[in-house]
């Protein structure tokens, strides 16, 4: 590893950790007394929150900081330039995936409603030379399938098997990372298999799509617009790469917009501070001028091009989609409408199933590393009344992901655009899974049998080497 690729590395940690102590300052706390109080003595110099930790590459393998510094625009840029200059043999086709999460931050940027603002972000793309533009809800609506049914399975066979329930959600991959990494067989055996909607997108487009358009998938280049700059790292999982055809499912992820604060290191070594919405910026294309164009189909013109949500608080929807299903398929209970009660904050709450006084089930949201903290310590002493709990890594779930809702000042996500993010989101129709005729269509005519549902939208979680127990100066 270069001097140069450390000495990042090591002036990132500094500033890290200077941040985090001016942020623990700003909120209040009271360090000496924290540090006493949880961790013993030690120097104030080594505080360091998880959240933030887990936000740097610091600690990232040398191959990864790799694989993730082709996660760029300047990466974007480099396929769009070859396509400009090789012969058409060796063009790639782009293909770009916008996370549901994502469209409310373009919405506001723009000053327009959810639908036209991804026809706007569909027309920008385009303009640049991306062919195929898509909204991922169909994909994450497998993913809440999938988990429906692998929460069925788990639940009866609950009493012979010890790792069966909780069941967690693992579309967060900040979560998906310190499971493997710090937490190992504690957690992982209890991780629904069933893949993030990002990567069950990459399956449909290099998958069915690419067989639909008569390409091989190495000839496609996909990208994800996402609110998170983790799900670079989801990306570039080893499981998720083909090395027959040597190509990702997802070649690709940029963030809706990026920050002030944030720097991402490029391959070159510059500094990289532009993603999708400040490229516009950038470019000095206001939302004005672009053209509105329709997004594109998996299925093509058999696709319905009606923008719509899951149920749930947020724009995740497992919690909820999970929690009528099992009423419904265990007990025989049709759950209209749910009601969740707030136990520690508005970032960790419960919602449970009774009969005649009897509790049948208890499901929590559980969002933010301090909640996390506290589910891990129940699980430790064996005390997760749980059967599910759908856990995201950002406060706020995704829409407060630190790759578009960060504020200008840095380290705090920008309440109040968090808060028009949420009221354009839940404009949005409902639409359910089960309901949903595309992946009827695509569950007869692309997976076909169990067996290759499994393949494509299931994965495993392991525990990462030698697992460590928290380090001391690890604060949450």
């Amino acid at each position: 590893m270069s001097e140069v690729t450390i000495a990042k590395r090591k002036e990132k940690c500094e500033n890290c950790t200077k941040q985090c102590n001016k942020k623990r300052s700003d909120e209040g706390a009271d360090p000496q007394q924290e540090r006493d109080g949880v961790n013993g003595q030690m120097n104030e110099g080594s505080q360091l929150l998880l959240s933030a930790c887990l936000s740097c590459d610091g600690c990232l393998s040398e191959d990864e900081s790799l694989k993730i510094s082709q996660q760029s625009l300047e990466e974007l840029e480099r396929v769009l330039a070859l396509n400009k200059k090789c012969d058409t043999s060796k063009h790639k086709v782009l293909a770009v995936s916008v996370c549901p999460q994502s469209l409310p931050f373009f919405a506001v940027k723009f000053g327009v409603d959810i639908g036209e603002a991804a026809h706007k972000l569909c027309g920008f793309l385009k303009s640049l030379g991306v062919k195929y533009v898509f909204d991922t809800t169909l994909a994450a609506g497998f993913s809440i399938l999938e988990s429906q049914k692998e929460f069925i399975q788990r639940y009866r066979r609950r009493h012979h098997d010890p790792h069966a329930l909780p069941m967690f959600t693992s579309s967060c991959p900040g979560w998906i990372r310190y499971s493997e990494s710090v937490l190992g067989s504690l957690v992982t055996p209890h991780i629904c298999t069933a893949r993030s909607p990002q990567q069950i997108m990459g399956c449909l487009v290099k998958d069915y799509f690419s067989k639909q358009q008569k390409l091989s998938p190495e000839k496609i280049y996909h990208v994800v617009v996402a609110p998170c700059f983790d799900k670079k790292l989801e990306a570039v999982r080893e499981e998720f790469y083909n090395s027959l055809l040597e190509t990702r499912d997802v070649d690709c992820v940029l963030t809706s917009g990026i920050c002030a604060s944030s720097v991402l290191w490029s391959e070159s070594g510059n500094r990289e501070t532009w993603e999708i919405y400040y490229l516009m910026e950038q470019k000095k294309v206001s939302a004005a001028e672009l053209d509105s164009v329709p997004l594109d189909q998996v299925l093509g013109e058999a696709g319905d091009t009606a923008l719509s949500r899951h149920e749930g608080q947020g724009p995740e929807g497992f919690l909820e989609h999970v929690f009528k299903h099992a009423a419904k398929e265990i007990f025989g209970l049709d759950v209209r409408e749910i009601t969740y009660k707030t136990v520690r904050n508005r970032d960790f709450q419960e919602v449970t199933l009774e009969r005649d006084g009897e509790i049948l089930l208890q499901f929590a949201a559980i969002y933010g590393f301090r909640n996390i903290q506290t589910l891990v310590h129940r699980m430790r002493k064996g005390r997760v009344p749980y059967q599910l709990v759908e856990v995201l890594s950002c406060p706020g779930g995704c829409l407060s992901g630190r790759g578009q809702a960060e504020g200008e000042a840095g380290g705090r996500a920008d309440k109040a655009l968090v808060q028009q993010m949420e009221e354009t989101y839940s404009s949005l129709p409902v639409r359910l899974p089960e309901v949903n005729a595309a992946l009827r269509t695509l569950y007869r005519d692309w997976l076909q049998d169990s067996s290759r549902a499994s393949t494509l939208l299931h994965t495993q979680y392991r525990t990462q080497g030698q697992i460590h127990p928290q380090p001391p100066h690890m604060q949450w």
